[in-house]
């Protein structure tokens, strides 16, 4: 198998991304996979390089990434070194993000040889699940969408009118306690700013209803960050689409991290399966 970790996709005036690229060499096109982390997320988190791996060895050409303002860098592309830049993320720069891995995969020849840009699925895990539906929607570069444990609204997560939401006004930043690493994350006041400026390009349930490729809702049934309510709702939207509900599984599957174990819990497993099952049809 063929893995390379840690690729730079640099662009004038913006931060470089961070890229794997997982696959078995066979010179002969397969479909491409590309995965979004979720928020708090980072492409090497816990299990998915396992995850890669299932991927490529099903005969598929898988690409996970950092976001470029997810708080990671070049030279520390796990965990989040850079609270800056993670302070300065929003929606948009994420989709834009998606974008440049697009821009990228379908137009480097890179690996021309073992890829099929014909045929490309999206994968967004939590809040990633919405940048995907939302790129989906408008780009005809993408095939088939799948969203793990994914957000089916954005604007409901600032809690307008609150007293935390007032505060973070009056301040220009709030912070987020991460529970893993117990860093404060910061968010700065761009991020809500950003979210209404784009709003409407920005609203899930508008970009689920018009969306006309197959879709793939897979989400657990104990999932307390992102409830189930939410996938549910995504389903309604678009009545075409296919849902599946894990019975016990939660937010991650039952991963964790740091993931030591050489074999994916059960319902990951699953989730994997099925993904590649869809991906494949």
């Amino acid at each position: 198998m063929i893995c390379n970790k840690n690729q730079l996709l640099p662009q004038e005036g913006k931060k470089p991304i961070v890229y794997d690229v997982f696959f078995e060499e066979t010179k002969t096109p397969k479909p491409i996979v590309i995965f979004c982390h979720g928020y708090k997320g980072f492409k090497d988190w816990g299990a998915w390089n396992l995850v890669a791996e299932k991927f490529a060895v099903s005969g598929l050409f898988f690409i996970k990434f950092n976001f470029s303002h997810n708080g990671g860098t070049p030279q520390q592309p796990v965990d989040f070194p850079d609270l800056e830049a993670f302070a300065q993320n929003n929606y948009s720069k994420e989709k834009d993000d998606l974008q440049r891995i697009l821009d990228f995969i379908t137009l480097s020849e890179k690996y021309n040889a073992e890829i099929d840009t014909n045929d490309i699925t999206v994968i967004g895990h939590s809040r990633g699940g919405g940048i995907v539906l939302l790129k989906a929607e408008e780009s005809d570069l993408i095939s088939k969408v799948v969203t793990w444990a994914g957000v089916s609204d954005y604007k409901v997560r600032f809690q307008e009118g609150s007293e935390s939401f007032k505060a973070w006004k009056e301040t220009g930043r709030t912070f987020v306690e991460n529970g893993r690493t117990k860093q404060q994350m910061p968010h700065d006041w761009q991020f809500y700013e950003d979210f209404k400026h784009n709003e409407h390009r920005l609203t899930i349930s508008r970009a689920v209803k018009a969306l006309d490729k197959p879709l793939l809702l897979i989400h657990g049934s104990e999932d307390p960050t992102v409830l189930p309510e939410e996938a549910a709702q995504l389903h309604r939207w678009n009545k075409n689409s296919d849902l599946v509900i894990i019975e016990g599984a939660d937010h991650v599957f039952n991963a964790r991290h740091p993931w030591s174990k050489k074999k994916l819990p059960e319902n990951l497993q699953y989730v994997v399966a099925t993904t590649i099952e869809f991906v494949k049809k």
